[in-house]
């Protein structure tokens, strides 16, 4: 992973951590000040999706989890039920 997109309010100090101690790119994507109500956001569309298969499973909808290491583990759980799911599916023929 050398790109991490964060919202608007991880502005800060954070951009230059994320360089310098892990090597990552930290992008924020911000919102203009003109814009008014809910406007959909370049990139954000794509964490929310994520998140929204990841609360698919039953244990991450409420943080039960004592341990982090319980937590990360459900997490790649759930992914790797997505991503068994998208794979298995047929994909039509091109004819």
């Amino acid at each position: 992973m050398a790109l991490v997109w964060a919202d608007g309010g991880y502005t800060g100090s954070l951009v230059e951590y994320c360089l310098a101690a892990l090597a990552l790119v930290l992008a924020i994507v911000k919102r203009s000040d003109d814009m008014r109500g809910f406007v959909v956001l370049p990139k954000r569309w794509i964490v929310e999706r994520f998140f929204a298969h990841l609360m698919r499973s039953r244990r991450l909808v409420r943080d039960f989890e004592r341990s982090t290491g319980s937590a990360e583990a459900v997490v790649y759980w759930s992914a790797t039920m997505l991503m068994t799911r998208r794979l298995a599916q047929p994909r039509p023929s091109r004819v």
